[in-house]
């Protein structure tokens, strides 16, 4: 129960690795919002694990739409500790020259604006509570960035120095903000990463992991509540590897 107490937003919560993190943190005695832009899954996922989750439709590129999670949220909670940006999205494996604007715009929205509208909307509180953890989810990609995942590269090596910078800024203030860094995982995403999904290029992927397996839910889930709980008081401004060696 290393959460007991804790109130938690999850951004992307009703899939992948935001999945996992929200069950975790349920069962180690959080209360949780799980926010997705899938309304329906999450109101689903929410009322399958009973009654300290609470569902909320969310576009974290949208300000209004991250200012309505976080009104939801501090009514349903009355305050909140933990805040995770989870939610991400990539394009498909392209020269860096052929992405279309469109999909960097959404990349930007999802990977990065999203941080500045939640910091925005929920850093005062934080602040004024003199406590918090805010946990970004980045991704190796942001520290050895692979050819044609160009733009979405970028975005997670942005969110990785975002991080650092929240936490230089909040720590007088008692919030801290850490990162945590996955390899490609069984999750929504996967197949985009890779282009195609097939045994050879899962095996392709694979060979470049010296652990052998890509992450999963779990790995993140554990990571991420380790970094939200009062035993990592002391860590602010990380970008944790939970890669199996990826970026060795």
């Amino acid at each position: 129960m290393r959460l007991e107490g804790k109130t938690a937003i999850v951004t992307g919560g009703a899939s992948g690795f935001g999945a996992g993190i929200v069950q975790k943190f349920l069962t180690e005695g959080a209360r949780v919002m799980i926010a997705d832009i899938n309304g329906d899954a999450a109101h689903d996922m929410a009322a399958q694990l009973g009654g300290n989750t609470v569902s909320q439709v969310v576009n974290v590129g949208d300000d209004a739409s991250v200012q309505a999670m976080s009104d939801v949220a501090l009514d349903s909670f009355g305050h909140l500790d933990i805040l995770v940006n989870n939610a991400g999205v990539t394009h498909l494996p392209t020269p860096l020259e052929d992405v279309s604007e469109d999909e960097f715009d959404r990349v930007f929205n999802v990977n990065m604006k999203s941080v500045f509208l939640t910091a925005r909307a929920l850093v005062p509180h934080m602040k004024a509570r003199g406590a918090g953890a805010i946990l970004n989810v980045a991704s190796t990609a942001g520290l050895s960035p692979r050819p044609n995942l160009n733009w979405y590269n970028a975005s997670k090596g942005w969110m990785i120095t975002a991080t650092k910078t929240m936490a230089v800024e909040l720590a007088p203030s008692g919030v801290r903000v850490n990162a945590i860094c996955p390899v490609a995982g069984e999750t929504p995403l996967l197949k985009s990463f890779m282009g195609e999904d097939t045994p050879e290029i899962r095996a392709k992927f694979l060979s470049t992991i010296p652990l052998g397996r890509f992450s999963t839910p779990e790995d993140m889930a554990n990571a991420a509540c380790f970094l939200c709980s009062d035993e990592a008081s002391m860590i602010t401004g990380t970008a944790l590897e939970v890669d199996g060696g990826r970026c060795i």
